[in-house]
């Protein structure tokens, strides 16, 4: 920062960090990316605690935070959530915005479990007075802040985590998400495996409940289909190197490998392929974490050939993907962007139905637009309704949503994929699994 040059600009900063601290019970806010959307004298009633002392009671118009991953290893993830979430805000607002006003969307990076990005953008977005937070992509990233969201009486709505501990957690009604738990990732992928014909299988799955959570129910999948698993290797996604635990899968001699990771999976790979034992010579199974053509871009052309995964992704309809290529016309994958766009919509359906922003309130609201009531696919379309009374049951661009009691969806559609010999991903089917 500029104001960092002087001696008396730097003490002026770091009252201001302090303010901020003492006001918001959060980390240092110093390294915030700066955001020109919200108004700059824009009264902040949101702040952190238990107790609901100077929790967010609403000003008659809805403010939507992002904790999407801009840096970190799911960035690869972002570029579709932020224009999910830039879509559904423009229709939104087009269709006449919520409670007569327009909605105010903030973006910010959730950075991955490495840093304390998410830390700080949480407390911006609570300073800027969000009603809900649409975030985080990454499970483990959602843990460290989930406390402190819910606990200043704000919504947190993730578009993609699907850790299976966060559909019990105590997060007081505040939390929900429109990506499936890994209990259905689990299913479809072991399912997939036991299908393609492999009798014995090895998991390697990063350290953290995303990964550890899934090995789990991938293995309880595929055994339960006839499979056995003859390895699992939790490793350290910091590692500087996996030869250790590539030997570890090597020495058992499994018939496939599945491997759930983030963005460390390409040296993963590398290492199996150093190892004779990569797509080429094993067949490899990868997930949401993984499946994305980014993934291609840090491995030699070919080296994914054949590697097959699952993610949660409907099949999106064309004029759906052409909005999303105007919001951002540099996409190049579309995980997650329609579960986002549906997570910011159901937020504004059910401010709508609460008449109010007040976030306690919405909440309550929020599993309801998604189920028993008049079928409607779009914010225009169900406003209508509801203006003219109608109950709703709100069927997304991810399809139908249907949350259960503890804000998880009751059914899902997942996507397997494949990578060809340009390192890209082809789109083999799709599977409903759950209800």
């Amino acid at each position: 920062m500029s104001a960092r040059k002087s001696k008396l600009w730097r003490i002026i900063a770091l009252l201001m960090a302090a303010s901020l601290l003492a006001a918001a019970c959060g980390g240092d806010d110093e390294e915030e990316t700066s955001d020109t959307t919200a108004p700059e004298d824009e009264d902040t009633s949101t702040t952190e605690g238990d107790d609901g002392e100077g929790q967010n009671t609403g000003d008659g118009k809805l403010v939507i935070g992002t904790l999407l991953p801009e840096t970190g290893s799911l960035a690869f993830l972002g570029p579709p959530e932020f224009a999910g979430a830039d879509l559904a805000v423009e229709e939104i607002n087009a269709a006449g915005g919520v409670l007569g006003e327009d909605v105010t969307i903030i973006d910010g990076d959730s950075g991955d479990t490495t840093t304390d990005i998410a830390n700080q953008t949480v407390d911006r977005l609570l300073q800027q007075n969000a009603d809900a937070i649409v975030g985080a992509a990454s499970s483990g990233v959602t843990l460290t802040v989930i406390d402190k969201i819910v606990g200043s009486g704000v919504i947190q709505f993730s578009p993609a985590n699907t850790a299976k501990s966060l559909s019990e957690y105590d997060d007081e009604g505040l939390y929900f998400r429109t990506a499936p738990s890994d209990i259905l990732q689990g299913q479809v992928l072991g399912e997939l495996v036991a299908e393609d014909g492999h009798a014995t299988a090895a998991v390697m799955a990063l350290q953290d409940p995303y990964g550890e959570g899934l090995a789990e129910d991938f293995t309880a999948a595929y055994e339960d289909a006839g499979g056995e698993v003859v390895e699992t290797v939790i490793y350290d996604p910091q590692a500087q190197t996996f030869d250790a635990e590539v030997q570890q899968v090597k020495g058992v001699d499994p018939a496939a490998i599945v491997l759930i990771g983030f963005d460390e999976s390409a040296r993963v790979i590398q290492t199996l392929v150093e190892n004779d034992i990569g797509p080429s010579q094993k067949p490899l199974y990868g997930t949401d974490g993984n499946m994305g053509n980014a993934l291609g871009e840090q491995l030699p052309p070919g080296t994914l050939e054949g590697m097959k995964g699952t993610t949660p992704l409907s099949e999106l309809q064309e004029d759906f993907k052409d909005k999303l290529l105007e919001i951002d016309p540099d996409l190049q994958d579309f995980n997650y962007a329609a579960e986002t766009y549906d997570a910011v919509t159901v937020i504004a359906l059910a401010a709508e139905i609460a008449g109010t922003d007040e976030p306690t309130k919405v909440a309550e609201e929020v599993i309801g637009v998604t189920k028993d009531g008049e079928k409607c696919e779009d914010f225009a379309s169900c406003l209508e309704l509801i203006e003219a009374g109608e109950d709703i049951d709100y069927d997304g661009a991810s399809g139908p949503i249907d949350l259960d009691d503890v804000g998880d969806p009751g059914q899902a559609s997942f996507a397997i994929l494949q990578f060809n010999a340009e390192n890209t991903l082809d789109t083999l089917e799709y599977r409903i699994a759950g209800n």
